[in-house]
C-alpha cells in the first residue's frame, strides 16, 4: 500500500539564550532514537522508550507512527510535555512508530530540523530518525541541491533523506544501503517504511544502538535503559557497520542481519561513558556505572591527595567520586545539593542576578564542607566557568582547601560527530597549561585523568596510537573519519544553509 500524506502537529521554537554554555558548561547531549515493530502499543511505548532517553536531548521530540498511514508529531520540548495522556493511541495509532529526541548538533533549533524527518518517495512513506552527526554533510548538500533537490531543513540527517530518494535501487532497503555508502561521520540510524524498520550503525560503532524484545515485538534504542523502561529484553547490540532489515513473515516479526561494508575494528565514542549515556546502561557490553566507578579510582591513584571528604560534583560526577573516594580511603559526602527543578526560563536578564545562575542549580552543604580540605570531583571541564563559580561557592561556604579533579582527560578539541561543545577557542585546556587552569580555576590543586589511565578504567589495555580501540579525539585529536566538511578549504567559506530566518518565541 502506498501510504497517504501523514497527518502533523507542530509547536513553535522557543527563543535560544545569548549563551547557552553560561550556566551548564557541559558538552551537549547527541539525540536518542527508538523504535518498535508489531505492537498495538507503538506509540505510548516509543514515547515511553524517549523519556529513557531524555537525557541524551531536550530540544526537541517527534514520534511517526503507522497504521496503513502514517501519523507525525514534532514539537520543541521535553516528551512528557508532548507524548503523554491517554489520547496517545489516538493520535499516533498503529503497531510500528519510531521517535527522536533532540539536541541541536546541526542545524538550528527550529522546528523543521526536529525528527523523525518524513518524506513520500516513490516507493512509499519514509521516516528516518539519526542520532550522529554526518562530517561531509556540507559537500552533500552542495551537489544534491546543484543537482536539483529542495531542502526543507538545515539538518545534516534530511541528506540521507534525498540520497535514499535520488537512488534508482529497485528495493528500499538497497536505496538506503547506497545512500550508507555516500555519508562519512557518525550514525544510529533507525527509519520506518510501510511494511518494515530499518536500522544501522556506522561502519565503526561511534554512536551507540541496541536491540530489544518486548513479548515477540522488536525494539530499537540508543540506550538499553530505554529498554527497560517498557520492560523489554534486552538482546544485543547492533554490531559496527550492520544493518538490520525487521519485517512481518507468516504473520511474526522478522529481524535479517546484512552487512555492506567491509569489517573494520570498532571504535565507540568514549564519551558515551565519560557523560552521555545514563549510568544505567550497558554499551557493547560494559556497564556505564561500573566504568565511571573505576575512572574514579584511576583518577586517585594517579591525582591523590591528602584531604578530608570528597565531594562529587552532580550529578554527572557522582559515579567516579565513589570510586575516589574507595580508592583513597576518604570520605564521601554530597558536599553540593543540585536543584532539579530549575530551567533556563528561570534565568533573568539582569546581570545581578544571572550571577546567582550557578546558585540556582548548586547549593553548598555547609555542615559537609566547613573547615575541610574538599576535593570536587566532576566528570570533565569543558570551558571551566561553572567549575570556578562552584569552587567559589564551596570556598564561601567555609571550605580550608579545595582540589579539583576530573574524571576524563584535558578536552582540548572539537567534535564532529553529534556532540556539541564550545569552539577549540574556548575549552580552557586547549587555551592554558595545567598551571594556568588551577590558576583561573582558584583550587589548590587540579588533576586530570590520563588516557592511559581512562583506556585502563575501559578494561582496553594500552591506548594503541596506531589504531585506538576508542573514538577519543577530545582529548587526543585522533579523528577516526575523514572530516571533508571541516578542510581548511571548505570550512573558510562563508556558508550560509538557509536563507530563511525564522522567529522563535519563548
Amino acid at each position: 500500500m502506498t501510504a497517504e500524506r501523514p497527518s502533523l502537529r507542530f509547536q513553535t521554537a522557543p527563543a535560544d539564550p545569548a549563551d547557552k554554555w553560561e550556566f551548564d558548561d557541559k558538552p551537549r547531549e547527541e539525540c536518542g532514537v527508538f523504535g518498535v515493530f508489531g505492537s498495538e502499543d507503538a506509540s505510548v511505548l516509543t514515547a515511553l522508550g524517549l523519556h529513557g532517553l531524555q537525557h541524551r536531548g531536550q530540544e526537541g521530540c517527534g514520534i511517526v507512527s503507522y497504521d496503513g498511514r502514517f501519523h507525525h508529531e514534532r514539537y520543541l520540548g521535553l516528551v512528557g510535555e508532548h507524548f503523554s495522556g491517554a489520547d496517545m493511541p489516538k493520535r499516533l495509532p498503529g503497531n510500528s512508530a519510531i521517535g527522536h529526541t533532540r539536541y541541536a548538533t546541526s542545524g538550528g533549533t527550529i522546528l523543521r530540523n526536529v525528527q523523525p524527518l518524513f518524506a513520500d518517495l516513490a516507493l512509499g512513506g519514509f521516516a528516518l530518525a539519526h542520532n550522529g552527526n554526518l562530517t561531509n554533510a556540507r559537500y552533500l548538500r552542495e551537489s544534491l541541491v546543484e543537482d536539483g533537490a529542495i531542502f526543507q531543513s538545515t539538518s545534516d540527517t534530511e541528506c540521507i533523506l534525498q540520497l535514499i530518494a535520488k537512488s534508482k535501487k529497485a528495493k528500499v532497503v538497497d536505496r538506503f544501503v547506497e545512500a550508507l555508502h555516500q555519508i562519512q561521520g557518525a550514525y544510529a540510524l533507525i527509519c520506518l517504511t510501510t511494511n518494515m524498520m530499518i536500522a544501522a550503525r556506522d561502519p565503526i560503532g561511534i554512536r551507540p544502538l541496541v536491540l530489544g524484545d518486548l513479548q515477540g515485538a522488536p525494539i530499537l534504542a540508543s540506550e538499553t535503559c530505554a529498554l527497560d523502561m517498557i520492560g523489554a529484553k534486552f538482546v544485543r547490540s547492533i554490531e559496527p557497520g550492520e544493518v538490520v532489515v525487521i519485517s512481518r513473515v507468516n504473520g511474526k516479526a522478522h529481524v535479517e542481519s546484512h552487512f555492506p561494508f567491509p569489517r573494520r575494528p570498532a571504535r565507540p565514542c568514549i564519551f558515551e561513558f565519560v557523560y552521555f549515556a545514563r549510568p544505567d546502561s550497558v554499551i557493547d557490553g560494559r556497564s556505564v556505572y561500573d566504568i565511571r566507578k573505576k575512572m574514579g579510582r584511576q583518577l586517585a591513584l594517579e591525582t591523590g591527595v591528602d584531604a578530608d571528604v570528597i565531594v562529587p560534583v552532580p550529578d554527572s560526577g557522582v559515579p567516579a567520586a565513589m570510586g575516589f573516594a574507595t580508592q583513597s580511603g576518604i570520605p564521601y559526602e554530597l558536599g553540593i545539593i543540585r536543584n532539579h527543578y530549575v530551567g533556563r526560563t528561570f534565568i533573568q536578564p539582569k546581570q545581578e542576578i544571572r550571577a546567582l545562575g550557578v546558585r540556582l542549580k548548586h547549593s553548598a552543604n555547609r555542615d559537609v564542607i566547613a573547615g575541610k580540605r574538599v576535593v570536587l570531583v566532576d566528570d570533565s571541564i569543558v570551558r571551566g566557568t561553572t567549575s570556578k563559580k562552584i569552587v567559589q561557592m564551596v570556598r564561601e561556604a567555609g571550605a580550608k582547601e579545595v582540589h579539583f579533579r576530573s574524571a576524563s582527560p584535558p578536552i582540548k578539541h572539537p567534535d564532529f560527530y553529534g556532540i556539541d561543545m564550545p569552539s577549540i577557542d574556548q575549552l580552557m585546556a586547549a587555551q592554558m597549561t595545567l598551571e594556568e587552569m588551577r590558576k583561573q580555576l582558584e583550587v589548590d590543586s587540579l588533576g586530570f585523568l590520563s588516557v592511559d589511565g581512562l583506556y585502563n578504567a575501559m578494561g582496553a589495555g594500552v591506548r594503541n596510537a596506531a589504531n585506538p580501540q576508542f573514538t577519543d579525539h577530545a582529548f587526543t585529536g585522533a579523528y577516526p573519519t575523514p572530516l571533508l566538511d571541516h578542510s581548511t578549504d571548505r570550512s573558510s567559506r562563508d556558508y550560509q544553509l538557509s536563507l530563511l530566518a525564522e522567529e522563535a518565541a519563548e
